[in-house]
């Protein structure tokens, strides 16, 4: 199967099980927190992390309708975050996966119990999670709990909003930006791992290798396509970090090192996993982002 047919695969399975998950009708006059929540969710996206949940339970040999779950999970969490970093109060932004963002097509406050309750839903789902033993459950559980907490991406996100209208130093950005985008990234990584059952040392440090130069790469090449992307192929706001005077990779290093640093990253990211059976798929969507547009 080739690169593009295993992604179509995955998707396949991810789409309609994270719909499921959110589908609901309770007639009982709260119905619009679940359409507002679908809204975020549903909108399209990489869905970059519940394939790679799905890829390194692949890769490890387990079985891949039992890492769904988690899967979908991982992208709730994401979607939330996504829900609240557009508020007003955060980066104030109208424009999201090529539509208007939660808050301006339902209200501020539908936003943020949209959000909230996304964060809670993944939880539901992860525990709620069928074939795998309540041990593997509570390890997958722990994973996105601390990824997306305090010391996971919430941490980093506070660390955003602190770097607004400053120069920061280029070790702050890295720990800012491992918080923020890396932390989730690196639990898909160790979801997939979790839940086929290897978790030995050397595979998880392998996954987290994979995910933490993943991460930085995707991020690096994310603040580029801030200064050179086109809003419509982006399907959010361009130029928002030089209005908020953040600092960022290129405004730090220039756009030439940053080139040469997603490059380097994204080699780092496949040779943690090359030679291990199954990593082609791998291997191949690390390449895929080095000179993405969206």
């Amino acid at each position: 199967m080739t690169f593009a047919e295993q992604l179509s695969a995955d998707l396949a399975v991810i789409e309609p099980a994270l719909e499921k998950y959110l589908s609901r009708e309770t007639g009982e006059g709260y119905d619009r927190i679940f359409e507002a929540a679908k809204y975020s969710a549903m909108a399209g996206g990489k869905r970059l992390r519940p394939v790679i949940v799905l890829e390194f339970c692949r890769l490890c040999g387990g079985d891949v309708q039992k890492a769904l779950p988690f899967a979908c999970a991982l992208e709730m969490i994401h979607t939330y975050s996504l829900i609240h970093d557009d508020l007003p109060c955060m980066d104030n932004d109208d424009l999201r996966r090529g539509r208007p963002t939660c808050h301006k097509a339902f209200d501020e406050a539908t936003a943020v119990l949209a959000g909230d309750g996304l964060l809670t839903a993944a939880f539901e789902t992860a525990a709620a999670a069928e074939g795998v033993s309540a041990e593997t459950a509570l390890a997958c559980i722990r994973i996105l709990g601390q990824a997306a907490g305090m010391n996971g991406m919430i941490g980093g996100q506070v660390l955003d909003m602190g770097a607004e209208h400053r120069k920061i130093s280029l070790d702050e950005l890295r720990l800012l930006q491992s918080l923020k985008t890396g932390c989730l990234l690196r639990a898909a990584c160790e979801l997939g791992c979790t839940v086929a059952g290897k978790t030995d040392a050397h595979t998880l440090d392998m996954a987290r290798t994979y995910g933490d130069k993943l991460g930085l790469a995707f991020q690096i090449r994310d603040d580029m396509l801030d200064i050179d992307g086109d809003t419509a192929t982006l399907g959010k706001t361009v130029g928002k970090d030089e209005k908020s005077e953040k600092s960022t990779f290129p405004s730090l290093l220039g756009m030439e090192e940053c080139r040469r640093l997603v490059a380097s990253l994204t080699d780092e990211a496949v040779q943690a996993v090359s030679g291990q059976p199954e990593s082609a798929f791998l291997v191949e969507l690390a390449r895929s982002l080095t000179n993405r547009t969206n």
